[in-house]
Order: C-alpha cells, then structure tokens, then sequence
C-alpha cells in the first residue's frame, strides 16, 4: 500500500502509511463502510416498493433472504451448523422469539419508509445502541458508567421533549428500537453465528410466508406477477438487500475491533437522515432538529466513554502483560 504525506517531520503522515499497510484493518474498514452504507440506503430500495403492502414486502425478505441465506451457508459448508441447533431444542427455541422480533422491526421498518417516515426510522436506530446498554442493566446485570447514564438521560430527554412539543410518540422509532434491542438481547444468551441464526430465524418465518403467498394468489391480490416485471425483479432482489450487507458486515467482525465497529453503526442512521432530508423532502422541523441534536449528544458522550474504556482497558491489559 502507498505511504501519504512522507515528509520528514510529517508524524501523522507516518502513522496513517502505517496503518493502511494492514491490508486486513484496511479491507476490513472496507467491508464495515459497505455494510453501513447499503443498510444506510435501504430505504431508497423499500422506497420504490411503496405500491406493494408491508407485509407483502416482509414476506418476500423472509422467502428470498432464506433461499439465499441457505445457498451462502451451503457455498461455506457450514450447513452442518444448521443441522446441530435444530438438533438444540433450547437454542431453536430462542431462534423462535428472536424471528418474532426480527421480524417485526423488518415490518415496521418496510411501513415506516414506505410512509414518509424515514428521519423517525433513523432516529430508532441512533437509539437502538442506548436502549440496548439499558437493556444490559435491567436484564444482565451490566452496570452503566456515569456518562453512559448520562447519555441515556438525555437521550430520554430528547424523546420526552418530543412528544411534549408534537404531542404525539415517535412509536416507528420505538417499535424499531425496542424489537432490534430485544432481538440483541435474545443472540447475546445463545452462542450461534450470526449468519448461521438469521438463516434458521428466516426459515421459522418461511412456512407463514407461504401461506401468507397463497392466501395472497388465491385471492388474486400478489404484487409478483410476469405482467410487472420490474415490481416482481425488485421483490426478488429483497434477499439480497438483506444477506449482502450482513455478509459484508460478517467479514468486517473478523478483522475490526467491536470499538471501532460500534463507533461505525452511527453511518446507517446517518445515511438513512440524510436520504429522508435530501431525496424525500420529509419534513425538518425545530422540535426534530432539537431531538435530533441532542441525540447526537448523548451518542458522543456515549462513544467518547466507550474509547476512553477500552483504551484504558488495553493499558491495563499490555501493563500486566509486561510485569
């Protein structure tokens, strides 16, 4: 790789050469970027399918997602993963609830964007990390740092003066939170791949799916049909809109820190902000700018005390490996 900036007193020049020389940070930043944006740009793609019910769109996601799902796993030969949890009736069991949850944030996430509700679909997932840590304390027993309550606070604040001004809760952003919080709280008691669990999830939502296409073509009321290629092409392509980001995101796990990987997962909502303010046109009022602003508060004061931790924590850790 280049080196950049190879002046002589040039110190930062000399560190980012460094650091690109690492093929392996380097591709894996590459990965993270790609798997961030695209589900950054989801909602252009649910965006074009606005003429197709939600819950027609789900039930595509879920029918092409497990088909491709189940050919990758094949292609890793890793199909035996599959095999083994179902063999776990406890795991398949937590798989189960979790699909429940999954499936109800790709649900409310399809209605949301398909309504003019992109900037609030952001704001769920720049909450989603808070509630999760909260989650943490009130469910595993993991105690919050001072500024991590702080963060939540005024997070909780932003929300509250919300609905105070509009009169009304942001519910899109709290069904998306809450359901995407839950469902990290289930895959954190149960060791399986990611990758290996939304395969099963998806295919615990197959047989409803099914139905669901049959009530749909009995009742002649299906959006995939050869008479329009174009909305049947985009309803197949969900698979892929799903599967490829977090494959990308799979391969960046492997070679990034989960620091570095937290501090990233803030570009999806921020596409997402900006694709609602500049494609769409939503509505950007005072009281949103407001809730917004403060929410990227409490996530600076939120990821500034996850770095300062962790540096603190590898300075411990490289003291006791030198004794």
């Amino acid at each position: 790789m280049c080196v950049f900036l190879t002046g002589s007193g040039d110190a930062m020049g000399l560190m980012w050469g460094i650091f690109v020389r690492d093929s392996g940070i380097q591709s894996g930043l590459t990965f993270a970027v790609g798997a961030f944006a695209l589900w950054g740009l989801i909602p252009i793609y649910f965006k074009t399918l606005e003429q197709v019910p939600p819950l027609e769109v789900l039930a595509h996601r879920v029918f092409w997602s497990s088909l491709l799902l189940v050919c990758f796993l094949s292609f890793r030969h890793k199909l035996k993963g599959i095999l083994e949890i179902i063999k776990s009736p406890g795991i398949l069991g937590w798989l189960a609830l979790s699909s429940l949850f999954i499936a109800g944030n790709w649900l409310c996430f399809i209605w949301g964007v398909t309504n003019d509700r992109i900037l609030e679909t952001s704001l769920g997932y720049y909450i989603n990390p808070l509630i999760s840590v909260f989650f943490g304390y009130c469910f595993l027993g993991e105690r919050l740092t001072r500024y991590q309550m702080l963060a939540v606070l005024i997070a909780a604040a932003a929300v509250s003066m919300q609905i105070f001004l509009l009169g009304k809760l942001p519910w899109v952003a709290f069904v998306l939170a809450l359901c995407f919080a839950f469902y990290g709280l289930i895959r954190k008691r149960i060791n399986v791949d990611a990758t290996t669990g939304l395969a099963i999830e998806t295919l615990l939502m197959m047989p409803p799916a099914v139905f669901y296409f049959l009530w749909l073509t009995g009742n002649d009321l299906h959006a995939f049909r050869f008479s329009d290629p174009d909305t049947s092409l985009l309803l197949a392509l969900a698979g892929f809109v799903t599967t490829i980001p977090l494959v990308f995101f799979n391969m960046a796990t492997q070679k990034l820190s989960l620091t570095v990987l937290g501090i990233m997962q803030y570009l999806a909502p921020s596409i997402s902000f900006l694709v609602g303010v500049t494609i769409y046109n939503e509505p950007l009022g005072v009281v949103q700018i407001g809730t917004f602003g403060l929410i990227w508060i409490a996530l600076v004061i939120f990821t500034l005390d996850g770095l300062f931790r962790h540096k603190r924590q590898r300075g411990r850790l490289q003291a006791t490996l030198t004794e």
